[in-house]
């Protein structure tokens, strides 16, 4: 609303035409649509044209296995590109503060990313939308403290996000205890020194972004002569023209194995050539491959083939020493446990799974990644879950956590597989 008031006074020195868009993310019921009275009104008493959308943020994150806060992301993101399109507008004003753009680099920090991304918001870039569509973020060097100071100092009304507050979302935990945290016991100024880091970092970022697009416009000299930060780049810029989200693991296959074919999904394929040139090749479906399979474990014992492996299992009562390890190619379950049916697939982005001994459920993909299991090889194994849909066996490691044997255990499922 700051954002707003401020572009509001302005316009008419600047000759601006303003419109307001608001998305209501329907995610807080009542609270959300008290959100967009406010805004709708705040625009009619402004005298401004107003549109306001609607998405089912909780739907796009299930069908696109998102966390919800990059569903709304998302969604807001089309939503704004779609109305500027509409309305023939070039620029849009988002009201992001440095108090984000701290959230944002611990955040990204902690997920690994590189210079680019510790970076940071830039003052002014295309939407992810819409390349055509430009963004600005005027407040993106004032503080949150600040804003709201303004705010109450010229009586602009606003609407605290009550989500904020909820410890669940990893920026929350960030904001209410990390950053506390070491603000309080390691470093007073961390604001003003984190800001300044992201700076540097952003300059040297955009130098290797330089060179890279440099290097790929003319193509003169040879790849492997290039520093490791413009290569690395340079593979990024080419994966993202084939529409390809690339990571630390992916990069770096490309970069120092040329010709070697990297599987990004089934049947798809990227790698380089000796020049530093990615290739997409999508590989010919293969007729005998299927997408999962059900499993009646009803009865004392029965076997099936998926995806080439043998599998066999037979159910027994209690008896006998809880195993301490498992023999190659066999493991034993709780079967309650389990229920009497279960799925077996392939391996899919976005599985959690919660190998015994671990407190809590992380993503498969991280597993694979600290086990160097390579990409095609991540693509093979087969997957085993419950009706529910949760992860109990995966090929090759640990079982899962809530399924394995206990004093309480009546029943055993001794299960067993083999790859010819």
């Amino acid at each position: 609303m700051v954002l707003l008031q401020l572009l509001h006074e302005l316009a008419g020195e600047f000759s601006w035409r303003l419109t307001v868009a608001h998305l209501n993310h329907q995610l807080r019921g009542r609270a959300s649509d008290a959100d967009e009275r406010l805004v709708v009104r705040t625009a009619k008493a402004m005298r401004l044209p107003v549109v306001v959308g609607r998405g089912d943020v909780k739907q796009l994150a299930r069908a696109k296995k998102l966390s919800l806060e990059m569903a709304a992301r998302q969604a807001r993101h089309d939503f704004l590109a779609r109305t500027a399109r509409r309305l023939k507008i070039r620029s849009v004003a988002l009201a992001h503060h440095a108090d984000d753009q701290l959230e944002l680099f611990f955040l990204r920090l902690l997920r690994g990313s590189g210079s680019e991304g510790l970076a940071g918001m830039s003052w002014k870039n295309s939407s992810p939308s819409d390349a055509r569509i430009e963004l600005v973020r005027p407040l993106l060097g004032e503080s949150k403290a600040a804003l709201l100071a303004f705010a109450e100092a010229q009586q602009i009304p606003f609407r605290e996000d009550a989500s904020n507050a909820s410890l669940d979302i990893q920026r929350n935990r960030i904001r209410h205890e990390l950053l506390p945290l070491l603000r309080q016991k390691y470093q007073p100024a961390l604001d003003r020194v984190i800001l300044r880091l992201m700076d540097l970092v952003g300059a040297d970022a955009d130098l290797a972004t330089a060179a890279a697009e440099k290097w790929l416009r003319q193509n003169r000299g040879a790849f492997s002569r290039l520093p490791p930060a413009v290569q690395r780049r340079a593979l990024q810029r080419q994966l993202r023209e084939h529409g390809i989200e690339s990571d630390y693991d992916l990069v770096e296959q490309l970069r120092l194995q040329p010709n070697h074919p990297a599987t990004i999904a089934p049947r798809v394929t990227v790698a380089r050539d000796a020049r530093g040139r990615v290739s997409r090749c999508e590989l010919a479906e293969a007729p005998v491959s299927e997408a999962s399979r059900a499993v009646n474990l009803r009865g004392h014992a029965s076997e099936t083939v998926f995806a080439g492996v043998h599998f066999s299992w037979h159910q027994t009562t209690t008896g006998g020493p809880i195993p301490k390890t498992a023999r190659a190619g066999r493991e034993v379950f709780d079967a309650a446990k389990l229920g009497s049916r279960v799925i077996l697939r392939h391996w899919r982005p976005g599985d959690r799974f919660q190998p015994i001994g671990m407190s809590l459920a992380v993503k498969l993909q991280d597993l694979f990644t600290n086990l160097k299991i390579s990409r095609a090889q991540r693509h093979r194994l087969v997957v085993a879950t419950t009706a529910a849909g949760e992860i109990f066996w995966v090929e090759n490691l640990r079982i899962s956590e809530r399924f394995k044997l206990s004093n309480r255990t009546n029943r055993r499922l001794q299960w067993r597989w083999k790859r010819p």
